[in-house]
């Protein structure tokens, strides 16, 4: 691998998400380790929960849904605003799209760039790129939570704090316990933190196992499938954030700069975490943002293409 192929260049092969039945009228659309998205069929419409990466994607998914109802999809959700999750909205005709208030702010403040570096380091996951036609701009925000109706169910979208991102948020149904995670949950798959706020989000964490979800799809991985599944992947989930903290600021201490810190980082998580999908990709970028975040900086600077090639040439030229 030379010093600017990201690790993710080597991983090219192709993942069939499934429809998988949750409760009544509640589906995830899962991935073995790509990212998860689901929708809900309500009385008249359905719901999507994130878009995939693009619309040649997005086609994929209707047409899966198509096995399941032909009600129309009328709304959309977004747990958070990376591409990945957002930019196949254009394959939908919908009503309204929902996000936090965070989430839209950061679509506006670095949309653009996560676009460009996303499919840059994940060119796999973005099949048809050349058809999406612009960033994925939700028409209806929340600062905390709201209710949504989808017929005679209730939706909540919930932004329990920051983590993932600064404007994470999730689907909560609760007449059936399903919760929908995004990336703040992942389930044996490497936690991507290059936009997080990481001691933010080990609390925001206990406040998605105070809802006591029975199934939940988590951002990547499996679905979980009772409470006790649950507060594993949500340990788990932890247990990397931490460990990747401890070992940044071990580093620090030692008087390490970035890459000291990150051959300190793969010492520690590589024997724990190393066998997870998207670990060797994600690795790099996880230990800049902790370095960051431990040496003061509150915010997680903006991912550009060429930031990305200069990290990765920076730690493993």
């Amino acid at each position: 691998m030379s010093s600017t192929t990201f690790a993710s260049a080597s991983d090219v092969t192709e993942q069939k998400a499934k429809v998988v039945e949750l409760a009544k009228g509640a589906y995830g659309y899962i991935s073995d380790s790509d990212p998860n998205c689901g929708f809900v069929v309500g009385d008249d419409a359905v719901l999507i929960i994130d878009t995939r990466a693009t619309p040649a994607l997005a086609r994929d998914l209707i047409d899966d849904i198509r096995t399941v109802t032909d009600k129309p999809v009328k709304y959309i959700f977004l747990t958070h605003y990376h591409a990945v999750r957002v930019l196949g909205a254009s394959a939908f005709n919908v009503d309204a799209v929902f996000s936090s208030t965070g989430t839209h702010q950061l679509i506006l403040e670095r949309g653009a760039a996560d676009y460009e570096s996303e499919v840059r380091r994940f060119p796999r996951l973005f099949k048809g790129v050349d058809e999406i036609p612009g960033l994925t701009m939700p028409h209806v925000t929340f600062d905390d939570s709201m209710s949504f109706w989808l017929g005679g169910r209730e939706l909540r979208f919930m932004h329990l704090g920051r983590g993932h991102s600064a404007g994470d948020s999730v689907c909560w149904l609760p007449d059936c316990g399903v919760l929908y995670a995004g990336d703040l949950v992942e389930n044996n798959c490497a936690v991507y933190t290059g936009d997080a706020y990481m001691r933010d989000w080990t609390h925001t964490l206990e406040r998605v196992r105070a809802l006591r979800a029975d199934v939940m799809v988590p951002g990547r991985g499996a679905v979980l499938t009772s409470r006790q599944q649950v507060s594993d992947a949500i340990d788990s989930t932890k247990d990397f954030i931490v460990t990747l903290l401890g070992a940044v600021e071990h580093g620090l201490r030692q008087g390490q700069d970035l890459k000291g810190c990150y051959r300190v980082a793969e010492q520690v998580m590589t024997p724990r975490f190393g066998e997870w999908p998207v670990y060797k990709h994600a690795l790099a970028f996880d230990v800049a943002r902790a370095y960051d975040e431990l040496r003061g900086l509150e915010h997680p600077q903006i991912w550009t293409a060429a930031r990305d090639q200069d990290l990765w040439a920076r730690l493993h030229g």
